[in-house]
């Protein structure tokens, strides 16, 4: 008779330095998160203090998107073949570097670099941080929370920057919006060989045209959306940049076809639920971001905040996303995270449409106050539903390059977005005025959400379609 050896649960010293690691990357997510926008109200400092022109200045923005969002897929694969945790350390020692250089920047050019500089770190640091969560919180409920935390740190990190930018602006300089980094990104450093363990190496050579295709395809594809409302969709940059990155992505599905150690496993895509939860999480992520740009715009040319009053009006969409962080998972447990992810969307939408009946004479509490809090409840539920199916069935090996794969969709979603909403809104707006064009542009992000709507939908449909099959198959074999 044989006894099958079973690995005794975790003390609770062990279970500590579990919820401690998985603290610490996540602190580091939320500044990498935070930092795509915590310049932003700070943007017309910096242009009065570097001499930017108008063009210049959006890439203190882009230029830090661009480097991030091209090469996600590549830093997921490098964790999965060198370490999850060493690549972490050399991607969040490379943020927080440039972060100090950015800061003490005396010239516009040598802060675009520092900014784009940072990207590249960040591209390397941020896939790892969701392998380590998904990996070493376990399976069950104690997943469910890791997962929601993470949401949660990732759905609100755009408006805590915004909060921490104005802050930092107006009490200090602009130069702390990136000096902040210094101090947290050190501390991680310091502490996450103690509580976050190594991954094993994974064999086998790395996929290099693979890589450059990735990183080439969603660079192109990014670069292209984000210059699509200042040059148009028609433009030769805008039309050629998307059919460059489409080629080379297309060049990436026959290289890794062929490969024994492929970049980017096209397994991940046989899942029809799985490619749903992308779409949903393109058009619904895409909407959110995009609405930040026209809140801030909103804030700040209309009822004539300042950069901290303006970050603090965030406040209650930031704690409303944390709120609800702390509920998904009982909600997710009792409905499902395909229901859950729907639910979200639809609340996502109509905030949305609320937020179309802005005009000039519409105060904060009464028009914008009460619709930031249903956006921030219900994206935190979709933020952990659309996390949750990315990363669903993955094996461990590789979830360093579905997790690459999770967070390309997101900031793909969030180029798209800014880049519909924002032409949208210079097709109806006017020069002078601030109004014109936003109910348009707030009605278009509620159509990008309403398709991630439809896609949620389909993974809810899917899922009981699967049901009801595998129900009559074992109903005709009794």
């Amino acid at each position: 008779m044989s006894v099958t050896a079973t690995a005794p649960p975790p003390t609770n010293r062990q279970a500590a330095v579990v919820r401690l690691g998985i603290g610490l990357v996540l602190v580091a997510q939320l500044m990498i998160v935070l930092d795509s926008a915590v310049v932003n109200v700070a943007l017309p400092r910096i242009a009065a203090d570097l001499h930017f022109t108008p063009a210049a200045l959006t890439w203190v923005l882009n230029g830090y998107t661009l480097a991030f969002g091209g090469v996600l897929l590549l830093g997921g694969r490098i964790g999965d073949v060198y370490g999850r945790r060493r690549t972490f350390v050399v991607g969040l020692a490379a943020f927080t570097l440039c972060s100090l250089l950015g800061g003490l920047a005396p010239t516009a050019g040598l802060l675009v670099l520092a900014r784009a500089l940072q990207g590249l770190g960040a591209a390397l640091a941020a896939p790892q941080v969701l392998a380590l969560v998904t990996t070493g919180a376990g399976a069950g409920n104690a997943r469910a929370r890791a997962l929601a935390l993470f949401a949660a740190v990732s759905s609100s990190g755009a408006s805590i920057g915004l909060i921490l930018g104005g802050v930092l602006t107006d009490l200090g300089s602009w130069r702390w919006t990136l000096f902040i980094n210094v101090p947290i990104g050190l501390a991680v450093l310091a502490l996450v060989h103690r509580y976050v363990p190594e991954t094993p190496r994974r064999p086998g050579r790395f996929d290099v045209v693979g890589a450059l295709a990735a990183t080439g395809g969603a660079a192109a594809i990014v670069w292209s959306l984000i210059g699509a409302a200042e040059h148009g969709w028609t433009s030769a940059r805008t039309v050629g940049g998307i059919v460059v990155g489409l080629v080379l992505l297309a060049g990436l599905v026959v290289v890794e076809r062929r490969v024994a150690h492929p970049l980017l496993r096209l397994q991940l895509f046989r899942s029809p639920r799985r490619v749903l939860s992308f779409v949903a999480m393109v058009g619904l992520i895409g909407a959110q971001f995009s609405t930040f740009y026209l809140t801030v715009t909103y804030l700040q040319g209309v009822l004539r905040f300042g950069p901290l009053a303006s970050g603090l009006a965030f406040l209650p969409l930031s704690l409303a996303i944390f709120g609800m962080s702390r509920i998904s998972p009982r909600i997710a447990g009792r409905i499902g995270m395909p229901a859950m992810l729907l639910v979200g969307g639809v609340g996502m939408t109509v905030s949305f449409l609320w937020l179309s009946l802005l005009d000039a004479d519409s105060g904060y509490a009464g028009a914008m106050l009460v619709p930031f809090i249903l956006s921030g409840a219900c994206a935190s539920m979709v933020f952990t539903a659309s996390t949750a199916l990315g990363m669903a069935d993955v094996e461990p090996a590789h979830a360093g390059s579905a997790s690459g794969l999770v967070q390309t969709m997101q900031q793909l979603g969030g180029s798209i977005g800014l880049a519909v909403v924002a032409s949208v809104y210079v097709a109806h707006g006017r020069p002078d005025a601030i109004v014109p064009g936003m109910p348009q542009a707030f009605v278009a992000a509620a159509v990008l959400a309403s398709i991630g709507v439809l896609a949620a939908l389909g993974t809810v449909l899917g899922g009981r379609l699967r049901r009801f099959v595998l129900a009559r198959a074992a109903a005709q074999v009794d």
